[in-house]
């Protein structure tokens, strides 16, 4: 089934691995990963050849480049083999998935696929994974994962990955939420490797920070060193102030203070500790722009606090804003953004770009930076240089930001293939898994802490040919800390896989029988289709409920053909209070199920999510369990959510039946019910005055006949709404 393809020794030894076992392949960018699924998949359908081969990847690129792999050299038809992405409609993708035997696909459309059984993952003998590493929290793979090993009849997972992280309990999540049984890890230094590997050469070139540029990182450094110190004080921070303090670190503390809150903790010094560490984030990216990026980046970043702080309202910016050596710093930079003063690492860029294009007109240069704002100004300032022409690849657009479709990037990097410009400038879009054959020379803007995203920019140039990479570098900033930890990290990360391949034992081993009559019994639950992004489905999945996504015009979930559900989070449900859009969803509900239902979700305070006064929260309580009488029922997380509706399902269902339609869910209104409903639509009149106004006048002709007077001896009814009523009424109807 392969053609034009010799495998090599380790692409072969990590197939043994693969053929037998749930595999996590972590192999340099470069070395083949492609092929080794390519086999992988051949020799699947092979010894199973009724079934199909899937493939998932994190962007279109991706698999787009893992199809045309198979058309060179896998022996298929083309028609056999689809590409699933969020371009192709859901009725589309499952005539597809009907014709073909390879099939490949971004996971997020995927995963709706099987929550609503469009697609049969039965059907399915080999699940190849890219960019293994996403597999973590609630990212989509985790789930298409494990609906594959617990649906699949013959379930074979094959996860590739440059490098998993250096965090051994991530590696250890990926491998439990992938199914993971052995582990394939090759490096550069590995001798079955080490003769396809292209040398390398990496060089650091070190700058030094201007004093105009020292000035203003000191009133920074001073701004943070105060709140540190308060911190300290007051007890919440024992370390000792580190001058590279971490932003993971800050955030990580504010998490911990916003529980105890959540917990019910009232402490005034936790409430301004959350304000203080809110400040010294905002300072904190601002020294990191000054030392990694320049003073282009510092004052667009200064601009917009300062916008911030005229419309916005948070405690956080206004002190900020007010303190005396932000100001100064403030100050500082304009000055330096007004005489156009460049950061010493772009001079260095442009001199390395303009003596590389002089020496080569033929290069390929590929420079990294992680800010999309700088990015842009290092491409116009490339850009002046003679015989540089440079563009930027970023991600998709962002409100009033620069960015490429999906179709623009694969065009981009078309152009640069094919030569029409010599440098591409990166963001974080560029690291990860793009097929750009030969890249003479990568350039790393700033290091970066990461050995995932270190990797990867290496891995960019040395495919082919001699690889080179140039990392820029400031003295005495973030810079060089970066520098040593994606060392640590890497290192770490390589000592972690060899302990965890050497612990990893049959114990870990999915083996499961194939599901007998999986579909017997099911409960079924319609679910609106804009709820498919929720946790609740997925859970639902999982526990085998059948679901169906449709457009449902007055509940978020239907359960049988008297019971409709609607589901909220806290803040949504505070949210929808203060616009006015809980009222006629409630009055909605109550009007079209016999058995209506609210679920509050979250296990957030809902008194304080807004600045809503608790008398209105209790109240519209009050009117949505008295008034409307629908039940109202709290829990803490989406998986809560869905046991709950699983047991109202299977009650309601073997009460009612699970063959209930969609369309004949609105319930038979009593003639009272009717009545209430026909006067409630009146303006300004909801189910609480139609009760007082039935009651008054007895029938809904008496109210239509009624002056406006009559209408105000009704109370809460005053003059406007009497007239109200009356226009509506009496005014002749007009069709424009």
């Amino acid at each position: 089934m392969i053609k034009n393809f010799e495998p090599r020794l380790y692409q072969q030894t990590i197939l043994a691995t693969a053929a037998e076992k749930n595999t996590l392949v972590v192999l340099p960018t470069g070395m083949g990963k492609t092929n080794i699924f390519l086999m992988l998949a051949a020799q699947r359908l092979k010894q199973y050849p009724n079934s199909k081969v899937l493939f998932i990847g994190p962007t279109k690129p991706l698999i787009e480049q893992y199809i045309n792999v198979f058309r060179e050299h896998f022996v298929i038809d083309g028609s056999d083999m689809a590409v699933f992405t969020g371009m192709v409609s859901p009725e589309k993708r499952q005539e597809l998935w009907g014709k073909s035997k390879i099939i490949f696909s971004t996971p997020q459309g995927l995963e709706n696929d099987i929550i609503s059984s469009r697609i049969n993952l039965e059907e399915v003998c080999l699940l190849g994974i890219d960019e293994a590493h996403r597999a973590v929290g609630d990212y989509s793979y985790v789930f298409v994962a494990k609906q594959f090993m617990k649906l699949s009849r013959f379930p074979r997972i094959i996860a590739l990955t440059a490098s998993p992280g250096s965090d051994m309990a991530k590696i250890e999540d990926v491998c439990r939420n992938l199914f993971i049984e052995g582990i394939e890890v090759r490096t550069d230094e590995d001798p079955d490797v080490k003769p396809y590997i292209q040398e390398m050469q990496i060089d650091w070139v070190k700058v030094k920070l201007p004093k105009v540029f020292i000035d203003i990182q000191k009133f920074l450094l001073l701004f943070l060193k105060e709140r540190f110190e308060k911190l300290r004080q007051w007890g919440i921070l024992q370390r000792q102030n580190s001058k590279f303090a971490s932003k993971s670190d800050l955030l990580q503390l504010q998490a911990e203070l916003r529980g105890k809150i959540s917990s019910g903790e009232k402490d005034f010094v936790v409430w301004n500790s959350i304000s203080l560490l809110a400040e010294m984030m905002k300072v904190h990216h601002a020294l990191e722009l000054l030392e990694s990026q320049g003073i282009a980046a510092l004052h667009k970043y200064f601009e917009k606090l300062i916008a911030e702080s005229r419309t916005g309202k948070t405690k956080a910016i206004k002190s900020v804003m007010g303190d005396s050596n932000f100001k100064s710093a403030m100050v500082k930079a304009r000055i330096l953004h007004e005489e156009k003063v460049e950061h010493p690492k772009l001079i260095e860029l442009q001199n390395i770009v303009e003596n590389e294009v002089r020496q080569n007109e033929n290069v390929k240069i590929m420079i990294f930076n992680q800010y999309r704002d700088n990015a842009l100004d290092v491409m116009r300032k490339l850009n002046m240089i003679p015989n540089v022409k440079a563009n930027i690849f970023v991600g998709q657009q962002k409100k009033n930001d620069t960015g490429l479709s999906q179709k623009e990037q694969k065009q981009m990097l078309d152009d640069f293939r094919q030569g029409l410009f010599n440098v591409i400038v990166a963001t974080s879009i560029g690291e990860e898994g793009l097929d750009i054959p030969k890249v003479d020379l990568v350039i790393f803007y700033e290091p970066i802490p990461s050995a995932i995203r270190s990797i990867q920019r290496r891995g960019r140039t040395g495919r082919q040919d001699k690889g080179r990479v140039i990392i820029l570098m400031a003295e005495g900033t973030r810079d060089e800390a970066y520098r040593w930890v994606a060392h640590h990290n890497e290192k770490k990360m390589h000592r972690h896989l060899e302990n965890l391949r050497k612990k990893l034992n049959l114990s870990l081993n999915v083996k499961k029988e194939v599901p007998v009559n999986r579909f017997a019994g099911r409960l079924r639950i319609f679910a609106d289709y804009r709820e498919k992004g929720s946790g609740i489905l997925k859970e639902l999945a999982e526990n085998d409920v059948s679901i169906s996504l449709e457009k449902l015009d007055y509940a978020d979930y239907i359960v049988s053909s008297r019971c409709g559900i609607e589901v909220k989070a806290v803040h949504d449900f505070v949210d929808s209070i203060i616009d006015g859009r809980l009222l006629e969803q409630i009055k909605n509900l109550k009007n079209n199920f016999e058995r209506p239902m609210v679920v509050i979700e979250g296990n957030q305070d809902i008194y304080s999510v807004r600045n809503v006064h608790q008398n209105s929260i209790l109240g519209m309580l009050a009117t949505i369990a008295v008034s409307y009488g629908i039940p109202i029922v709290q829990t803490r997380s989406s998986k809560e959510t869905a046991a709950l509706l699983q047991i109202i399902a299977r009650r309601e269902q073997d009460e009612t039946g699970k063959d209930f339609s969609l369309h004949a869910d609105r319930k038979p209104a009593t003639l009272k019910e009717q009545q209430e409903y026909f006067v409630s639509s009146l303006p300004g009149i909801n189910l609480t005055l139609a009760k007082p106004l039935l009651k008054h006048f007895k029938t809904i002709k008496n109210i239509v006949n009624a002056s406006e007077k009559e209408l105000q001896e009704v109370g809460k009814i005053g003059p406007l709404k009497a007239k109200q009523i009356k226009d509506v009424v009496e005014g002749e109807y007009k069709e424009s």
